[in-house]
C-alpha cells in the first residue's frame, strides 16, 4: 500500500511541475493556449498572472516531494491543498480541473492515509 501511495503522490507532484512549466514558461505557446482556452492576446496580457499561478503549483510540487522524502504529515497537508485548490478551480474556472487535479490528489490522499 505504501508503494502505491508514494507513486500516486509522485504523480500528483509531476502534474504540478508540468503545470508550473506551462504557466511560467509556455503560457503564450499555441498548445498551452489551446489547453487553457486562452487567445494569443489574452495570454500575452495575463503572462505575469499565469507565471504567478505556476509558481504556486511549484510550491505544491515541492511540498509533495518533501513529503516523499520522509514527511507523511507534509504529504497529507499538501495533498489537501491540492484538493482544495482544485475544487476552487473547478468552481471558478473549468470543471476539467476536477479530473486533472482533484481526482489524482484525492486518490493519493486516500492511499497515503490507508498506508498509515
Amino acid at each position: 500500500m505504501l508503494i502505491v501511495a508514494d507513486v500516486l503522490v509522485a504523480l500528483v507532484a509531476l502534474i504540478h511541475v508540468y503545470i508550473l512549466v506551462l504557466e511560467m514558461f509556455l503560457w503564450t505557446a499555441p498548445r498551452t493556449r489551446a489547453a487553457f482556452g486562452v487567445s494569443a492576446e489574452l495570454a500575452e496580457q495575463t503572462k505575469a498572472l499565469a507565471a504567478n499561478q505556476g509558481l504556486y503549483n511549484g510550491f505544491l510540487a515541492a511540498g509533495l516531494i518533501w513529503g516523499l522524502i520522509g514527511s507523511r504529515p507534509a504529504e497529507i497537508f499538501f495533498l489537501a491543498c491540492v484538493i482544495i485548490a482544485g475544487i476552487y478551480g473547478a468552481l471558478t474556472a473549468t470543471k476539467r480541473i476536477l479530473f486533472v487535479q482533484v481526482v489524482p490528489g484525492a486518490l493519493a490522499l486516500l492511499f497515503v492515509l490507508l498506508a498509515g
